[in-house]
């Protein structure tokens, strides 16, 4: 078999590179062809036909929704498809997949986007905002990793300055659930199981991300998170993601987020557990089972 490691043009971030080398290696040691390659020129349309890489398979640790649907337009399987690696970009989009199912997540409201240059935030709408999820809350980009457009507004002062920074840009404002710190729980899902938990904590900040300053510990889940975590999974047809759990003061949990390219780097330090290696099974197998199939 022979596979692409698909990663963005621009990769810098270490986390982004180690689990591109680290998903490579686990693939190679199962007899695979693995390639890492940045998606410059991975696949275009020439001649009304779109020309792309000849691979059985390609793992896309990116986030360019077009590149990954030339890829699948093409004939490429890829992990994650598409439509999910879209569905878990976009932060909005995700609650809107898992709403209406029973899954608690934030109460949150979507800002319409602004084509106009020369507009002012609308006091209505925010006055709305305010009154619906209360102070403070959490005013989040659509788009966005390692915890950048996510601030916390405590009072309609700094949810107006907020929402004219971000005027003409994807965001919406999310209910900040009070975990009493920057606290929550990465589970990491392969193959529509659950893998392993690693509570984030982060005294400094209400992110919880490790590259803000968190720290992670393992974490026991319970059947309950097992079976949240796999529910969520399935819905979104994921082969790998990574979610975040937040649980309330009272104990409720909450759905957060929901990562198609989670990191790992942590998650295999703190819990013991090869994330890449089970990821690799999966898709060595899940390519094999498909190739009987036909």
């Amino acid at each position: 078999m022979k596979a692409l490691i698909v990663v963005n043009a621009y990769i810098s971030n270490p986390s982004q590179i180690n689990q591109a080398e680290r998903i490579c290696r686990e693939l190679t040691m199962r007899g695979v062809n693995a390639e890492i390659v940045k998606n410059f020129d991975l696949a275009r349309i020439a001649g009304g036909k779109i020309v792309a890489p000849d691979c059985d398979f390609a793992v896309y640790l990116d986030k360019d929704k077009v590149s990954a649907r030339l890829l699948e337009r093409a004939g490429i399987r890829l992990f994650n498809s598409a439509e999910a690696v879209e569905v878990c970009d976009d932060k909005m989009l995700t609650h809107i997949r898992l709403a209406d199912l029973g899954i608690s997540m934030p109460d949150c409201m979507y800002a319409p986007l602004c084509y106009n240059p020369c507009a002012q935030p609308d006091g209505m709408f925010l006055s709305s905002v305010s009154r619906s999820l209360g102070f403070p809350l959490v005013a989040k980009a659509c788009y966005g990793s390692l915890g950048a457009g996510v601030e916390l507004c405590r009072d309609g002062e700094e949810l107006y300055l907020y929402e004219k920074k971000n005027l003409s840009a994807p965001h919406f404002y999310q209910q900040y659930i009070d975990c009493g710190r920057g606290e929550d729980i990465r589970v990491i899902v392969v193959g529509g199981k659950y893998l392993c938990a690693m509570r984030r904590i982060n005294d400094r900040d209400f992110r919880s991300n490790i590259e803000l300053g968190g720290r992670g510990e393992r974490y026991e889940a319970d059947e309950a998170l097992i079976s949240l975590s796999e529910r969520v999974a399935a819905e979104i047809s994921l082969d790998y993601c990574g979610m975040d759990i937040l649980t309330d003061r009272a104990g409720k949990r909450y759905v957060c987020e929901v990562n198609s390219n989670a990191f790992f780097t942590a998650a295999e330090r703190v819990c013991g557990v090869n994330v890449a290696g089970a990821y690799a099974e999966h898709i060595v197998n899940a390519v094999k089972n498909t190739a009987q199939r036909v």
